[in-house]
């Protein structure tokens, strides 16, 4: 029986690279779309998920964890930078919930309205997603 998450954004790929370290390992996906996706978990997840090279996993990132820039970021930390379009704002008295169209998918952002307002959202809107690596967590397909 398939679980189901409260988590909104869970995108399919393939694993291709893992890269240990002494307790945490970097683990390289390419997503259905055709991006790349770095995730780092600890080893003991690698082995627990049985990963390899062509394994196929989801990479879950809660939508809190995804922050957006209107054009790609170099020179940054963050590792994970999918470019995509506003499809979608719903703003409350705080917060604002961003869909965002990918190749091969979508990705929900929850940033500050104030956020929302500063960087001009509206559907349409060329934006990236931005991700860190420690902030995606795998699921074997």
């Amino acid at each position: 029986m398939p679980m189901t998450l409260s988590i909104r954004n869970q995108l399919p790929g393939t694993v291709t690279a893992i890269q240990p370290g002494e307790a945490m390992a970097t683990v390289r996906i390419r997503l259905d779309g055709g991006q790349d996706l770095t995730a780092a978990i600890t080893l003991e997840a690698v082995r627990d998920l049985g990963l390899a090279e062509g394994s196929s996993v989801r990479a879950l990132v809660k939508s809190t964890e995804v922050s957006l820039a209107t054009a790609p970021i170099d020179r940054v930390s963050i590792r994970n930078q999918l470019p995509g379009t506003v499809t979608g704002i719903a703003t409350g008295g705080a917060m604002a919930t961003v869909k965002i169209a990918i190749d091969g998918g979508s990705v929900t952002s929850a940033i500050t309205k104030d956020s929302a307002t500063d960087l001009g959202l509206a559907q349409g809107a060329s934006v990236v997603a931005l991700i860190k690596s420690t902030e995606v967590a795998l699921a074997t397909a």
